[in-house]
C-alpha cells in the first residue's frame, strides 16, 4: 500500500486530504510545517508528497526543492493558493510533478495521485513504450515496428523522460537540469532545438505527440 505524506499547516486540510486518501486506499503520514515533512521523509518510506505551499519555517518551496535534491524520482504534489502562472513555473523549476489550486475537489487530488505514482513507476521501469515507439534505456536503442537505431544521447534522454511521464509538463530548466546537469552554462532553448529534432525524427510514427505548453514548457501525449 503506497504511503502519502500530506505537508500542510492546516489541520483541517490534512484531515481532509487524508480522509480522501484513505477512502482510495492509500495510507498517510503527516506534517505540520516542512522540517516536520522533511523528518518524516527521512524516518519512513514515502511514495509521494502532497505539499502545501505556505508554511511556516521551511516553506513548500525550500521542502520541494530539499525533496528533489533528496530524491530525483518522489513524486510531488504542490498545492498553490492561486493558479498564476509564476506559482505553478517556480513549482516545475523547483522539482513538482504537478499542482493543484486552492480551493480544489479532493477527488481531484486523489484521481492525480494515482496518476503520479503511475507515472513513477513506468518513469523506473528501463524500457519505455509508447505509440508506435519503445525506448530502451538498458541499450539506449530506439525501436519502431521491427527497427532499431540509435539516438544522440541528449536526444535519447529528452524523449525518455517525456515518454516515461504522458501527459506531465517539464519547463526547459527542469530538462536543462536532469538530461544537461546544472552546470550546464549553455541556453536553455537548447531544449526547443533538440524538441524540434525528436518531432522532425518521429513526425510518421503514431501514438504520440510532443506538445509545447505556452509560458510552462513541454509534454508529451499519448493517442488513448
Amino acid at each position: 500500500m503506497p504511503t502519502i505524506l500530506v505537508a500542510d499547516d492546516d489541520a483541517n486540510i490534512r484531515e481532509l486530504v487524508c480522509l480522501f486518501l484513505h477512502n482510495d486506499g492509500f495510507a498517510t503520514a503527516e506534517a505540520s510545517d516542512g522540517q516536520e515533512a522533511l523528518d518524516v521523509h527521512a524516518s519512513q518510506s514515502i511514495d509521494l508528497v502532497v505539499l502545501d505551499i505556505m508554511m511556516p519555517g521551511i516553506d513548500g518551496w525550500a521542502l520541494c526543492r530539499e525533496l528533489r535534491r533528496r530524491s530525483a524520482e518522489l513524486p510531488l504534489l504542490m498545492l498553490t493558493a492561486r493558479g498564476e502562472t509564476w506559482e505553478k513555473v517556480k513549482g516545475f523549476e523547483l522539482g513538482a510533478d504537478d499542482y493543484l489550486t486552492k480551493p480544489f475537489d479532493p477527488l481531484e487530488l486523489t484521481v492525480r495521485v494515482r496518476a503520479l505514482l503511475k507515472r513513477s513507476r513506468i518513469g523506473a521501469d528501463k524500457a519505455v513504450r509508447i505509440g508506435g515507439l519503445a525506448l530502451d534505456r538498458n541499450t539506449y536503442k530506439v525501436t519502431v515496428g521491427t527497427e532499431s537505431f540509435t539516438l544522440p544521447l541528449k536526444e535519447f534522454e529528452l524523449l525518455y523522460t517525456l515518454a516515461g511521464t504522458p501527459g506531465q509538463v517539464y519547463t526547459r530548466e527542469q530538462l536543462i537540469e536532469r538530461i544537461w546537469g546544472l552546470d550546464y552554462g549553455g541556453d536553455n532553448r537548447t531544449v526547443d532545438v533538440h524538441i524540434k529534432r525528436l518531432r522532425e525524427r518521429f513526425s510518421d510514427v503514431g501514438g504520440f505527440a510532443i506538445e509545447t505548453v505556452r509560458g510552462l514548457g513541454y509534454r508529451l501525449e499519448a493517442d488513448e
